[in-house]
């Protein structure tokens, strides 16, 4: 009998985002463009147990790349995004909760059109990507992230969370950006009635996106989900961990981490991103922490959800993983996956597919309609 070949990458280990077949032309356009149809620019040539202060230079390198990269990139209104028109920003400062007084800055997008009527509004909690560790709501891609929501008629509050870089010579790891996206949520929710808010949704990409699911989680397990969760949305996130687990494992539980490492992401700095965010290995089956390992007791009681990811994405298997353990659980949930895309190609490139990037856009905004 003859052998079966694997599919795509797994059969070629030679295919790249240029040569494999599933690329979206017109995201290829781009990328060749700016020249990372290949590899990544960056790729860690240091092991994830290499001395922290190592890991955490090479990943500030990132993060600065990464700024200047996205000041370049081509973040205007994409016709279609809503009808709102002008959206107004303002800022709060609220407290963090803890004993050395320490207060967080919330961004607040708003839509114009919508104010004085309606009354109330849904609101999104945007909880920005960076694999917790990196970057921050001023970022130009998630501000105008932001602005798209809120041309939807939605109101969305950005929290400046810390991440494990955190701009100082200090460093955040796990739990102190999660900790502040509850502080957030819980304030957000205790002010409903003076911000004008109908419901309360976390969404987030990425990092984000596990600061989404994690937050939910822990609201569950404190006792403060009602009143403060009403639907959570996670666009490709990250959320296992396993970064540097065997190729037998990955192959076995998530190949989409060999089938995509070097797609735009590489398990090689991921591995390094999780070493910064939980430095010890002591939370690497904590679902607060990493959500992939979240049990159906964990999950049992939590408000719908919607989880988006995408086909070239070494996170895909992750997301598409929390979703199945989400129905297992009986909670309601939709799962999406954006064909021919990279990891959050269609947020970065939004003009290259703008039928993608709306489409997601509205699947939110949709979303928060029908919770």
């Amino acid at each position: 009998m003859d052998a079966v070949q694997a599919p795509d990458r797994l059969g070629d280990a030679t295919m790249h985002l240029a040569t494999d077949p599933r690329t979206h032309p017109k995201l290829l356009e781009m990328l060749r463009a700016d020249k990372i149809e290949g590899t990544p620019t960056f790729v860690a040539a240091m092991p994830p147990d290499a001395p922290l202060g190592e890991v955490a230079s090479f990943t500030l390198k990132v993060e600065q790349y990464l700024e200047e990269y996205y000041k370049n990139i081509d973040l205007h209104p994409v016709p279609g995004e809503g009808s709102y028109g002008p959206v107004r920003c303002s800022e709060e400062r609220i407290p963090c909760g803890g004993l050395d007084g320490r207060t967080m800055r919330l961004t607040i997008h708003r839509p114009a059109a919508a104010h004085p009527e309606p009354p109330s509004l849904p609101a999104v909690i945007y909880l920005h990507g960076g694999a917790m560790v990196m970057l921050n709501t001023a970022n130009p891609l998630h501000a105008s992230w932001a602005e798209a929501l809120a041309r939807t008629g939605l109101i969305v509050i950005s929290p400046d969370f810390r991440n494990v870089l955190g701009g100082t010579h200090e460093l955040h790891p796990f739990p102190a950006g999660l900790d502040d996206c509850a502080a957030a949520v819980r304030w957000v929710a205790a002010h409903r009635a003076e911000l004008g808010i109908a419901k309360i949704v976390l969404q987030g990409e990425s990092g984000g996106g596990n600061l989404a699911l994690a937050t939910a989680l822990r609201a569950k397990r404190e006792g403060w989900l009602v009143g403060a969760v009403d639907g959570v949305c996670a666009s490709v996130p990250y959320i296992s961990g396993a970064y540097a687990a065997s190729r037998e494992w990955k192959l076995r539980e998530l190949p989409s981490l060999v089938e995509c490492d070097g797609y735009i992401m590489s398990c090689a700095n991921s591995s390094l991103n999780a070493r910064l965010y939980d430095p010890d290995g002591s939370h690497a089956r904590n679902p607060l922490a990493w959500p992939y390992w979240a049990d159906e007791q964990h999950l049992r009681g939590l408000p719908p959800h919607l989880i988006i990811t995408s086909e070239l994405d070494l996170l895909r298997d992750e997301g598409n993983a929390y979703y199945r353990k989400l129905i297992a659980a009986g909670v309601r949930a939709v799962g999406r996956v954006n064909l021919g895309i990279t990891h959050m190609g269609e947020l970065s490139y939004r003009h290259a597919v703008p039928d993608i990037y709306l489409d997601n856009l509205w699947a939110i905004r949709n979303f928060v309609e029908w919770l």
